[in-house]
């Protein structure tokens, strides 16, 4: 590799990085959808999409016409983390609002509501029993409770809502719902004792169901997945983590029946996950919904209930944000929620150190500073290795030069003399390319932890950066970045030997670049520039260095 390919390669490594940014910033996701082995008979679930409140068309805005349950038909429960609204009608769990979670910085006082059905949004819960001609319990079923307010005892771990439903053949269903101290998990079990002269076969479902509305503080240039996540059973034993995106459902369906598994709806940092027994048969589907929006849907293992036995059904719902320390206890698998592909063996390990820093310093802003500067020390010997490439790379220059118009168009003779060259003075000239390639990956892995951490939405930092998850209002931060970056392309001096194109290239990067960042969050320009700036100190250092050995330009 002569001076003018390291150059190109260079450049082609520097274009990539714009490259990855605008893909990632406007790619729709395009996750392979999950082949559904041929379901086995069992209660038939009806379709009730089309009386499920009216949504918004697929991949539009939800219309303020969707229609919401009345305040006094409602259950009020309020735990240490969770405000939650539980219809009667149907026992839907119609709202979640997460305490501690503002849905801005501006409205502090408001708490994000993951599951909602107001302001012209819809994200709910869904759930009844399906019979053998037709579903017994749906969420058009009339529900009673003993009171509408309900409040998290202190002292006490948990917090019981049971619902009752009288069917007209007699049947009597409950429907409780189990909510915890410090947890983001809530149980639902679903009763039914059979009051009938016949047995019935009975499968118990949930499902959510939702319209693709922006949430309102959702970056437009960030690639924040939306759609439906699933652990899927592979025909080889295990499970995958498999996800689709809202908008390609309609073409993208899926039906499944496995062992275990679960099934969720995502949203950036938050999730909204059914979580049924591990050892039991059931049926997930995710699909467009008949009357507008989407539905993520389980369906149990089916049970025969005697004439006057009654049988209960459980699962477990999480419906909270993807805390990495902590969600991955809640049920295997559901930690792949936080999804950084391929490069998760690199970015899980990249938050731990993050999270750790965070403890020290209690900072979220200073723990970025911090693990910027553990990864740029532990690539020091890389960096070394590329900058002392490129210095000897300069050094064999004239000699290289020489070659090549020795031998002009003769091509094979050429790199054959340079091979040559190459092995007589012990010089590798893809030493310096090597360590961009490997700390390429470590880069962009800090990107996604950066990007996915929930831990970081609206953490302060300091001065006016009061949301590390969110643009710099001044675009103070993004302008230094641009800077840092144009000082070390000068003090690499490598635009100097470059033709006028590939100059004129990297002298509009730092432009183009701090255009670019002015619509990232803070946290991700801030690891950036700190990036450049540690870079800075470290390329100066070694230049020194290699001057001292005769390799670099006094």
């Amino acid at each position: 590799m002569g001076t003018t390919d390291s150059r190109r390669f260079i450049l082609l490594c520097a274009l990539g990085v714009i490259l990855f940014f605008l893909y990632q910033a406007w790619q729709k996701d395009f996750a392979p959808t999950p082949q559904a082995p041929a379901a086995e008979s069992a209660p038939p679930v009806p379709d009730l999409a089309e009386d499920a409140p009216r949504a918004a068309a697929p991949g539009a805005e939800a219309s303020p016409a969707v229609p919401a349950a009345p305040a006094a038909r409602r259950v009020r429960v309020e735990t240490d983390l969770l405000v939650a609204e539980i219809a009667l009608e149907g026992g839907e769990l119609r709202r979640v609002e997460l305490k501690g979670y503002p849905v801005s910085k501006q409205q502090p006082e408001r708490n994000f509501a993951l599951l909602q059905d107001g302001d012209g949004r819809l994200f709910v819960l869904q759930s009844g029993l399906a019979g053998t001609q037709k579903a017994l319990v749906t969420h058009q079923s009339q529900f009673v409770a003993p009171q509408t307010e309900y409040t998290l005892a202190e002292g006490a771990d948990s917090l019981d809502v049971t619902l009752e439903h009288v069917t007209e053949d007699g049947i009597v269903a409950r429907k409780t719902y189990r909510f915890r101290r410090g947890s983001y998990e809530i149980g639902l079990t679903q009763a039914l004792r059979n009051t009938t002269p016949a047995e019935l076969l009975v499968s118990p479902y949930l499902r959510f169901v939702r319209t693709a509305y922006a949430q309102g503080d959702e970056s437009k240039f960030l690639p924040t997945f939306k759609g439906v996540g699933y652990y899927e059973q592979k025909s080889g034993g295990g499970y995958r983590f498999v996800k689709t995106a809202l908008e390609d459902l309609a073409e993208e369906p899926f039906e499944s029946k496995q062992t275990g598994g679960w099934i969720a709806l995502l949203q950036h940092y938050f999730v909204a996950a059914i979580l049924p027994p591990t050892d039991q048969t059931q049926s997930f589907a995710a699909k467009p919904a008949k009357g507008g929006g989407y539905l993520a849907q389980y369906i149990g293992q089916a049970a025969t209930v005697a004439s006057g036995a009654e049988q209960v059904f459980a699962a477990n719902l999480y419906i909270g944000p993807k805390l990495q320390k902590s969600i991955g206890q809640v049920a295997p698998g559901l930690e792949l929620t936080v999804d950084y592909g391929i490069l998760t063996p690199i970015a899980q390990p990249l938050f731990w150190l993050l999270d750790l820093f965070h403890k020290l310093v209690r900072n979220w802003g200073l723990a970025i500073i911090l693990l910027t500067l553990a990864v740029k020390l532990a690539m020091f010997k890389l960096s070394e290795a590329q900058y002392r490439s490129m210095a000897k790379m300069k050094k064999f220059a004239p000699r290289i030069q020489e070659l090549k118009d020795r031998y002009g168009d003769d091509r094979e003779r050429m790199q054959r003399a340079m091979m040559d060259l190459y092995k007589k003075e012990g010089f590798n000239p893809l030493a310096g390319c090597w360590p961009i390639l490997i700390q390429f990956p470590v880069f962009i892995a800090l990107y996604w932890v950066l990007l996915e951490s929930v831990e970081l939405r609206q953490a302060d930092f300091m001065l006016w950066w009061n949301d590390l998850s969110a643009p710099d209002p001044y675009f103070v931060l993004p302008v230094l970045f641009g800077i840092s970056m144009w000082m070390q392309q000068k003090l690499s001096g490598q635009t100097a030997a470059m033709d006028p194109m590939q100059q004129k290239i990297m002298n509009a990067m730092p432009i183009m670049l701090t255009a670019f960042f002015a619509f990232f969050p803070v946290g991700l320009v801030l690891y950036w520039f700190v990036s450049n700036v540690i870079g800075i100190a470290q390329q100066w250092y070694i230049t020194r260095k290699l001057e001292k050995e005769g390799l670099g330009h006094r």
